[in-house]
């Protein structure tokens, strides 16, 4: 088992303090880190926990995984590693021979 939790189903009410001190009941945390959404700053409701050993993090998973925290039945399981996601395109990739929205043109009035 790795160091790194998965948590999910969060409460959005929920702060790292509070992620931080409930998972504090299974061992020592390293880290409790909420995702937010960029724009909003809003809890996306799920977080990264990270443990100092890996039979604290099992013990994580066993204490918390299914259990209501906050009225939601929050979801505890290892992390996995970040999976290379396809590239999207976005502003500037001009692959897919779209035209391109800089440069000059002899009409500009």
């Amino acid at each position: 088992m790795g160091l790194k939790l998965f948590v999910g189903n969060l409460s959005f009410a929920m702060s790292e303090d509070d992620l931080k001190d409930l998972f504090s009941q299974a061992g020592t945390v390293q880290s409790a880190t909420i995702i937010k959404d960029r724009m909003s700053g809003r809890s996306k409701g799920f977080a990264f926990v990270e443990m100092s050993s890996d039979e604290e993090a099992q013990t994580a998973v066993d204490q918390f995984n299914g259990k209501e925290i906050e009225g939601r039945a929050i979801v505890v399981n290892e992390a996995r590693p970040m999976e290379k996601r396809p590239d999207r395109g976005g502003f500037g990739a001009n692959r897919s021979g779209g035209a391109s929205r800089g440069g000059f043109s002899k009409n500009r009035f």
